[in-house]
């Protein structure tokens, strides 16, 4: 807004008249001061309408009382969609659970106890999910990133531009019809008959003809034709050719967690292929396992497998049952969850027992040699036979045999890494990121990560070297040593002598779904097409290290190791040593379970197992392990039993095959616990005796005998792998308890107490209290169980003894600690808000309200109860209150405000909660006597019921919460919140509540708990940003997403009213608050987050119409109705109002108005921080923009109307804040671009110069000038208006795009009622604001893409963003955070990625530097289209601004700033497409008011020719088509006005002469045929046949196609300076009777002279210009202190007098069309001089400063211009400083030029023949230099052999030359001076200006010979006269007489 100055009265200068406004000091001293200050730019933030300043939320209106009262107007469709969310927005999913096995796999037996019950229920039950169908449109799911912008710009058209066609004169498509252009080179075009004049143009082929444009058409229709037109293919979605959204500031960004699925590490197949030993004898078995050494840990369960042949395994025949096809398998599939480079594959055999030890069994096999059977044949017979027997008699028995090991690290590594394609290794890398991140083990340590097990090529190993087990060295332990051992260099395993065998295994990385696999349980894993082929196992880990995972299936299997056994003291023979482990249900013999899981080759279960025998030792190790299926129901006689046996390996009659020798057992559960662990127990040497399984064996039974005296002897270990059993104590007993209670069985006996009714409350609060001492292990894989537990018992109070016992309050603390301690050991997983993916998980699909079905027994009244603790009812007790009061204010020291501040109203709610609840309402008409108090009922149920609803006491208990548990809770806010969330959709949906209006259905107890529970947490967030503001950032997240969750489950304006509380909150901070920008920023992403809910559209009320005021104000009416432009009565307040952030924008659009508040808060001048803040409040507003463009709901036009009306404030928002936006216009690589002065007569500030702001009208106004004249008039009003924090290039090209995209959907007749409502200086700013956004969208070009690829200014930009954001420590915890969790990525420290993202100017496309083609390509198509729709938008909307002002009375001055516009975009690079939609435009706008180019002194008309011709010269057919039409009515309109046209004639004419001049790639083919198509639009307009007119467009045309035919030569002698510089001069003569193009082409000579470096010619072009204009100027007026014309200049140069052509018989001042370039002024004259002064300091001709200087400064004295005066007498004090240093010996400094004297001769010459010249060169340049020169250049021209040098300087015979070659005489020649004039030529500057005689020697003798004897030798004087000066407009002058002396 304005604020008061010309006229001019701001409606924000009312603003503190207003009552009731609380403005504080700080901003009224604010307010005043910038009144005083009058600065252009006034501040929002005080401003106010209807006394609402900005800073502060505006009361919303009741959302649900909106909808109710006023329907929507519009009919059923997508608009009325917008009105209300949909019918099914919520709905209740049920998703089946993956299951991965084709059996459940859950156990069948009958009865089952609690824990197993509600394990098996808990795996086996669908999840449930409370899903917002909408909910994936919301930018926080389908976020708009680059892929998704890539996927949307897949079927853009290609825009053809100009400078993309430059490179390849043919390749503009459009041409094809050109039947010329079928030839193969440039060369084939006649240009040499061109060049010679004799082309004719009529022969030429014009383009096509507009079939309209002769139509004399109504302006309307004309207009209405355009914009259909335009309207046509046009791109939908504009923000889909811009970048997507910067993705660090997506605070918003979510994504729904992954369902919680099984764990696995990286997954390893191993396939056994064969075995081979050099004899075979005896079958052998196989069995792998993974170990890490290390860690000292077995990694997985073993795998057996069996390669034995056919006949073989015949030798077991006796002993074998059929074995199952599970036990078949020979492929296994590991997991390794840390992989590292210490783990090791390892492989040991076994054999049949017998006779002898491990070492006799393999000698054997050490010493025979397949090659030798023959030789052996008789000891093989002999051991063949042995071998049978001993399988027959001892098959189940098992001996050690060898072993080996793979170093794993080795394959991996090596397995073909040299020729790994390192793409494939990143392709195959995210699988396993990916199934890491299901199972979130992100703490491997920096070691691990070199070692990966996921991504190497398949090895296939054969092992040939095994060890033999030695009996002393079986256990783990020594095989750890092994290992060990094995990698060092001399290992000690490598002396001793190996069993010789090939073992050949495969290991690969194992595929995603592998077919025919089994589960470690042996279920199948699907796909397992055919039950019938062999299986693969899926091996379980056992892993190094915690892993934290949930339990999703039923898992309950056992591990039994045996380690070692002590019979060292047992008489008897115990030699052959045996373990039989049973599994017993009972004592019986018969009741061993068949639970033993089988090795190869055998039954799948078996009823007993066997450890291998160790021959002849009394106290063997072990290294067996057994696995057990533990059945479901573990009941207390279940025990394992171990029975050892001796067995006889020799045959003795009478004795047996085995003998039991000593028993002894586990009981498997205690106290209802199972156990495991290491057990090392007493054995008993007799059979047990009835009833020993409920004792231990630790217990000394009476007339037992014990090994050794009842000391342990046998060492076991039991490790359970079981989703049943937490074994741990806290866990096992809280389930216990709570299993308890469900089925009120007591007494209980638990542990060594037993527990009644009157005890168990306390017990099971101990245990709540004690859930936090758990192992974190178990307590994260049992997290489901225990939270669907806790939420149990908050939800279902038990009852014991008839009373309710309330455990509210400590499950709640438990549930918090519980999640605190899940959060924590899963802390490396978390995502980038901070949250635990698995408790997420929890919420989202497992949590569901316990006893949704009925609960109690159909039959059974409910008992009545009184509540025993604290429930909710009438019998609350009063206590609660005080305590709630007490713990707020506590944690709240920020309470204690001032009385009457602003947040009296938040501490006035939060204090209230705790005194009287019926008060608390955040806003007052949901108070008790408020407009809405009829809806707080009471509960229906008054303490009768035990059911609570959880949501309703979880807000409960947080709000009461003590101190410790609040700060837990608080941690991770958002879990109880999103509990909260689900819980009361639950309640909705299985409530049938959705149709329930949302007044009614939540109890108005329970909103008074929620708004206590924001405002506390929102109290928190804030207080705590100092101290810790990762957590205040994570809490102020959480919070804002809770409310957005609220606003599709509550009362609307309930949540409204919430949000406007918690921004009081933080309004209050800010005034105390060390770093406002911290608060700012947090409470921009809690505004962000709101506003990302998916009906963010219908939460702001867009259907209803906007409420205006309900009395405005006469402030703000008068202001309106004063300011008002175009319209005689007052604005439409309705439509302003829509279009500023007034009052009723902000309270019924509630969400946008915030949004937009923020934003126009972050560009306040004054903002602090402000460029983090400009960049997050851009950004947030860019982000829905994009949302709104991807939403297929608002896909409608009409639609997206809608959307649009509630970004209309962006448009004052970014025109108040343009003096602070990057000005594009201005940069480098832009001085094409016509920068120009501002017009002179712009003082006044009332007048329309100042719509257009200083520094855009410089550089639109007009004609191409030299450097340097831009400084000639002072730019005072700019610097002002700068004030306050620029806007970076990134921040103000987003914020620019958010202005075309509401511009471009906006409803234009809005547009159009809000144009006509602008005040002159608002609508000129809003003409500045287009200017600037084509300046930011011009396309670069294909070629700037390519130059940008690996640098560019953006990133410079993002340095100093950084740098701010460290100064000012505005970087936020959040971005850390994110940072961190990047670091953590599987890819290691990506930092870096943050910064290279944004590495180009406006694209965040890869992390690649160096793109590809096809990149590069892309990002040009789609720059291309960008620019080509921003320029569209910008024209429709001055199509608006055209239709606005046709009717006002200051139309003139907008119009001319509109064609300003208009004329820049012409100028810009532009496509094919838009120009013919800019032309279409320009022509209407010039037919409609052609006063606008021809009345006015204005440069628009040069400016428009020199555009249009442009355009004419394009390579393009359908640019040139419009151009030339363009051009064409041009003249006609100014032939209607006055009956000729010479303004466009003599601005044609000048724009020729420039664009020849200065325009390299200027194509004057193409230009042609435009001049074809005019004369043939000449020829066919019927409507001016009879006048002069045609002849004169006729004309003219003949007159641009001869300088057209110079052009041509030009082109020829582009590399031959000096003719090039002839040519112009000679053009520069043609037009001495035309001033205007003289001075053109004088300033297109200095201009080409500057490019050469000669600048001393330059500086002659500027004063011969200068002198033209000073003859022009005497002509006009008699001041005495200008120049009287040429005269005066003599001093300067004496070649100046030729300007003096100029007399009244050739020129009339008057005409009209001459000189009437803006350089016939006074001005421009100074300007002229300014730049011949600069040209002469830049060649050290300071002499000539001064005389220039002369002509200046009394000019500079009359206009009293004291500042230019200053800086002029100090450039002339430089000048003679220089003078005097350089006269005082270091004259050598400067050399002013070295002269030669130039011949040329032959026809091939052309012109030049037997011409003479003087040639200036630069200083010291000798003459093999400029004949080197003259000689390669014409070489080139002629081809070789044909230049000669002539070497002498005597005259040249022409009869002798050959008449086919070119001679060049080339003569060193000096300045010649007469006596009297070296009077005057003191200086040696005097010797070297103004030189026109020049002298040369040549030596001769009497006889012809040019050297002979010293008598005889002559020398002959020749004196040469050229016909000017030197220095001079050129640097090669004729010779025009010769004399010798």
């Amino acid at each position: 807004m304005e604020t008061q100055r010309g006229g001019e009265i701001d409606p924000g200068s009312h603003s503190l008249a207003w009552p009731g406004t609380l403005t504080v000091a700080a901003e009224v001293r604010k307010q005043v001061s910038r009144e005083r200050s009058g600065s252009p730019h006034s501040s929002r933030r005080g401003s106010s309408f209807l006394g609402v300043p900005l800073t502060e939320v505006i009361e919303p209106l009741d959302f649900e009382d909106v909808l109710l009262s006023r329907p929507p107007d519009a009919e059923p469709g997508p608009l009325r969609d917008l009105a209300e969310f949909p019918a099914d927005d919520l709905e209740l999913l049920l998703q089946p659970r993956e299951c991965r096995t084709t059996e459940p796999g859950i156990p069948e037996d009958g009865k089952l106890d609690a824990q197993v019950r509600a394990a098996v229920e808990m795996y086996t039950e669908d999840w449930i999910i409370a899903h917002r169908r909408y909910q994936h449109l919301s930018a926080a799911y389908s976020p708009i990133t680059t892929e998704t912008q890539r996927e949307r710009q897949k079927d853009l058209t290609r825009q053809v531009f100009e400078q993309d066609t430059s490179g390849d004169e043919r390749s503009g498509p459009e041409d094809s019809d050109d039947p010329r252009h079928s030839s193969g080179s440039p060369e084939d075009t006649p240009r040499s008959s061109g060049a010679s004049g004799i082309f004719d143009l009529r022969n030429l082929a014009a383009d096509s003809l507009l079939p309209w444009l002769l139509e004399r058409t109504a302006p309307e229709d004309v207009d209405r034709r355009n914009e259909a037109s335009r309207r046509q293919h046009r791109p939908r979605a504009l923000l889909a050719l811009y970048p997507a959204p910067d993705e660090d500031e997506a605070v918003e960004r979510c994504s729904r967690p992954e369902p919680p699925r099984e764990h696995f590490g990286q997954r390893i197949l191993v396939k056994c292929l064969s075995l081979k030993f050099e004899i075979e004898i005896e079958p052998i078995f196989g069995i792998l396992a993974l170990y890490d050494v290390r860690e000292k840990k077995k990694i997985s369960e073993n795998f057996y497998f069996d390669l034995n042949s056919d006949s073989m395994k015949g030798l077991l025949r006796a002993h074998g049952t059929h074995p199952a096809i599970s036990t078949l398998a020979r492929s296994a599939i590991f997991s390794v969850t840390y992989p590292s480079p210490d783990i090791f594959l390892v492989i040991k055999l076994e054999k049949v027992l017998q006779q002898g030890d491990i070492s006799e069994c393999c000698e054997p096999y050490m010493v025979m040699k397949e090659v030798d059977t023959a030789k052996n044949k008789e000891k093989l017979e002999k051991l063949r036979l042995a071998a049978e027997q001993f399988c027959t008699r001892l098959g189940r028995y098992r001996m050690p045999f060898a072993w080996t090991a793979v170093h794993l690290a080795n394959i991996v590594s090596s397995a073909g890494q040299p020729d790994r394609d390192s793409d494939s290794e990143g392709e195959r890398r995210p699988a396993w990121t990916d199934r890491r991140r299901r199972g979130p083990q992100d703490r491997t340590s920096s070691g691990d990560d070199t070692c990966s097990f996921s991504g190497f090529r398949p090895a296939t190993l054969t092992v040939t070297n095994f060890f033999k087990q030695e009996a002393e060295r079986l256990s783990d332990e020594d095989l750890f040593k092994f290992l060990a051992d094995m990698r060092r260099p001399s290992s000690v395993l490598r002396r001793l002598r190996p069993v010789t065998a090939q073992l050949k295994i495969d290991i690969s990385p194992a595929p995603e779904n592998p077919h025919f696999c089994l589960s470690p349980e042996l279920l199948h894993v699907k796909p397992y097409p055919d039950p019938r082929g062999r299986p693969t196992k899926e091996i379980l880990e056992f892993p190094a290290r915690e892993v934290y995972a949930p339990h999703t299936s039923y898992r309950n299997l056992l591990y039994v190791y045996p380690h070692c056994l002590n019979f060292s003291s047992r008489q008897g023979s115990v030699r052959n040593l045996t373990v039989r482990v049973q599994y017993m249900a009972g004592e019986d013999p018969s009741q061993a379970l068949p639970v033993i899981f089988g090795k190869s080759s055998c039954s799948e279960f078996t009823r007993e197992a066997f450890t291998p025998v160790v021959y002849h030792n009394k106290s063997p190790e072990f290294y067996e392990e057994f696995k057990l299926r533990l059945p479901a129901c573990v009941t207390e006689n279940h025990h394992l039993l171990f029975t050892f046996y001796h067995v006889s390996c020799q045959p003795r009659p009478g004795t047996a095959l085995e003998t039991p020798v000593g028993f002894t057992w586990i009981p498997l559960l205690q106290h209802g616990c199972l156990r495991t662990g290491p057990f090392c127990l007493p054995v008993s040497v007799d059979q047990l005796p009835p009833s020993y399984s409920v004792l231990t064996p630790d217990v000394a039974l009476p007339g037992m005998r014990w090994v050794d005296g009842h000391k342990g002897v046998f060492s076991v270990e039991l490790t359970a792998v079981s989703s049943v059993h937490p074994q741990d104590p806290h866990l096992d007993k809280f389930f216990t308890l709570v299993h308890v209670l469900e089925e009120g069985a007591f007494p209980f006996r638990l542990k060594d107490t037993v527990l009644s009714e009157s005890t168990v409350e306390q017990e099971m609060r101990a245990s709540l209290a004690a859930l936090r001492l758990a192992s974190p292990e178990p307590l994260v894989a049992f997290s489901h169980h225990v939270l669907d537990k806790l939420v149990r018992l908050v939800v279902r109070p038990p009852i014991i003894g008839g009373q309710i016992v309330n455990l509210g309050r400590g499950a709640f603390e438990a549930m918090a600690h519980v999640v605190s301690l899940v959060h924590r050991s899963l802390e490396a997983a978390q995502d980038a808000r901070g949250h635990c993916p698995l408790l997420a998980a929890y919420v989202h699909y497992a949590f569901r309200l316990p006893g949704t079905e009925p609960s109690l027994p159909s039959g059974t009244p409910p008992v009545a109860m009184q509540p025993a603790t604290l429930a909710r009812g009438p019998g609350r007790p009063t206590s609660l209150y005080l305590a709630r009061s007490k713990s707020i204010s506590s944690s709240n020291p920020d309470l204690a405000v001032a009385p009457g501040s602003v947040d009296d109203e938040v501490s006035r709610i939060l204090a209230s909660k705790g005194i009287d609840r019926s008060h608390s309402w955040v806003n007052s008409a949901y108070a008790p006597g408020g407009s809405k108090a009829v809806l707080r009922r009471a509960p229906p149920y008054c303490g009768a019921d035990p059911r609570q609803l959880l949501h309703e006491e979880l807000a409960l208990q947080w709000v009461v919460s003590g101190s410790a548990v609040r700060e837990a809770v608080l941690q991770h806010a958002w879990f109880f919140f999103q509990l909260m969330v689900k819980s009361m959709a639950l309640h909705l949906l299985l409530g049938q509540r959705l149709d329930t209006p949302r007044k009614l259905r939540f109890p108005g107890r329970f909103l008074d708990d929620i708004a206590a529970l924001v405002g506390s947490v929102g109290l928190e967030v804030i207080t705590r940003l100092y101290k810790d503001a990762e957590l205040a950032e994570r809490l102020n997240a959480s919070l804002a997403f809770f409310l957005s969750d609220l606003l599709s489950l509550v009362d609307r304006g309930f949540i409204f009213s919430l949000v406007r509380a918690h921004y009081k909150q933080v309004a209050t901070r800010l005034q105390s608050a060390p770093n406002p920008a911290l608060l700012l920023t947090l409470r921009m992403d809690f505004t962000r987050i709101l506003c990302s809910h998916e009906h963010y559209v219908t939460l702001n009320l867009p259907c209803c119409p906007l409420s205006p005021p309900a009395s405005p104000s006469p402030s703000v009416s008068s202001t309106t109705s004063q300011s008002s432009t175009f319209s005689s009565q007052a604005p439409d307040p309705k439509v302003t109002s829509m279009f500023e952030l007034s009052g009723p924008f902000r309270q019924q659009h509630f969400l946008a108005g915030l949004l937009l508040t923020e934003l126009a808060l972050a560009l306040e001048p004054e903002a602090e921080g402000a460029f983090l803040l400009h960049k997050k409040a851009i950004s947030a507003v860019h982000s829905l923009l994009c949302g709104h463009d991807a939403d297929p709901r608002y896909a409608e036009a009409a639609v997206k109307a809608r959307v649009a009306e509630l970004y209309l404030p962006l448009l004052s928002l970014a025109r108040d804040t343009l003096p602070r936006l990057h000005d594009f216009a201005e940069g480098p690589g832009q001085r094409s671009r016509l920068a120009s002065m501002l017009d002179s007569d712009t003082e006044g500030e009332g007048d329309i110069g100042g719509t257009i702001n200083p520094s855009v009208a410089m550089a639109i106004a007009g004609g191409p000038l030299a450097p340097g004249s831009r400084a000639s008039i002072s730019q005072g009003p700019v610097a002002a208006s700068r004030s306050g924090c620029p806007l970076s290039a990134e921040s103000s090209r987003t914020l620019l795009v958010c202005v075309l995209w509401v511009l471009k959907n906006a409803e234009p007749a809005l547009l159009q009622r809000w144009a006509a409502d602008l005040a002159l200086p608002q609508l000129g700013r809003l003409l500045d604001l287009l200017y600037l956004c084509l300046a930011a969208f011009e396309y670069k070009g294909k070629k700037a893409f390519e130059r940008i690829n690996s640098l560019t200014f953006k990133k410079s930009l993002d340095m100093k963003a950084r740098l701010e954001e460290a100064i000012l420590g505005t970087i936020g915890a959040r971005q850390d955070m994110v940072r961190r969790s990047r670091e953590r990525s599987p890819f290691g420290n990506q930092e870096n990625v943050r910064w290279r993202k944004s590495i180009t100017h406006w694209r965040q496309t890869s992390d690649r530097v160096d793109k590809t083609k096809d990149e590069m390509e892309h990002e040009a198509l789609v720059d291309g289209n960008l620019a080509t729709e921003a320029s569209l938008v910008v024209l429709d909307t001055l199509e608006i601004i055209v239709q606005t002002v046709m009717l006002s009375e200051a139309r003139e001055s907008i119009l001319g700033a509109v064609l300003k516009v208009v004329l820049y975009s012409l100028g810009s690079a532009q496509s094919a497409l838009f120009l013919q939609h800019g032309l279409a435009t320009q022509r209407a706008l010039v037919s409609k008011f052609p006063e606008l180019l021809f009345e006015e002194d204005t440069e628009l008309c040069a400016d428009l020719c020199l555009r249009l011709l442009r355009h004419c010269g394009s390579r393009l057919s359908t640019v040139r088509t419009h151009a030339s039409a363009s051009l064409y009515l041009l003249m006609r309109q100014n032939f209607e006005i006055g009956n000729n046209f010479a303004r466009v004639k003599m601005q044609v004419t000048m724009s020729l002469s420039s664009l020849v001049g200065t325009t390299q790639s200027f194509s004057e083919e193409h230009l042609r045929r435009s001049l074809k198509t005019i004369l043939t639009y000449a020829e066919e307009d019927v409507g001016l046949r009879d006048s002069t007119f045609a002849e004169q467009v006729q004309d003219l045309m003949f007159n641009l196609h001869m300088i057209l035919t110079d052009t041509v030569k030009m082109k020829e002698h582009q590399e031959d300076p000096e003719m090039l510089i002839d040519l112009m001069y000679r053009i520069a003569r043609g037009y001495q009777g035309s001033p205007d193009l003289r001075l053109t082409w004088l300033q297109n000579m200095a201009g080409k002279h500057a490019e050469l470096g000669n600048h001393a010619e330059a500086a002659q072009c500027m004063v011969h210009a200068a002198a033209l204009v000073a003859e022009y100027l005497a002509l006009l007026e008699d001041s005495r202190y200008l120049p009287v014309g040429c005269v005066s200049f003599q001093n300067i140069s004496s070649n100046v007098l030729e300007e003096s052509a100029i007399s009244d018989d050739i020129l009339s001042p008057d005409e009209e069309g001459f000189c009437s370039g803006k350089h016939f002024t006074e001005l421009g004259l100074v300007g002229l001089l300014e730049q011949a002064a600069a040209y002469f300091t830049m060649g050290g001709l300071y002499e000539a400063v001064n005389e220039v200087y002369k002509t200046l400064i009394p000019i500079l004295e009359a206009h009293r211009d004291y500042k230019k005066l200053a800086a002029v007498h100090g450039k002339l004090q430089e000048a003679f400083t220089k003078i005097m240093h350089q006269s005082s010996g270091w004259e050598m400094q400067r050399v002013f030029g070295t002269y030669f004297r130039v011949g040329f001769y032959g026809a091939r010459f052309g012109d030049l023949d037997e011409q003479e010249f003087v040639y200036k060169e630069p200083s010291i340049t000798k003459l093999a230099e400029i004949s080197h020169r003259l000689e390669e250049f014409y070489t080139e021209r002629f081809g070789e052999d044909v230049v000669e040098i002539v070497k002498d300087s005597n005259p040249v015979d022409k009869t002798k030359l050959d008449p086919q070659k070119a001679y060049i005489q080339i003569t060193y020649v000096e300045p010649h001076f007469d006596t009297y004039e070296l009077k005057d030529r003191v200086t040696y500057f005097d010797r070297n200006y103004g030189l026109r005689t020049f002298l040369f020697c040549t030596p001769f003798t009497p006889d012809g010979r040019a050297h002979g004897e010293l008598p005889e030798q002559h020398k002959r004087k020749t004196l040469l006269s050229t016909d000017h000066a030197f220095p001079y407009i050129k640097t090669r002058i004729r010779v025009c007489h010769r004399e010798e002396c």
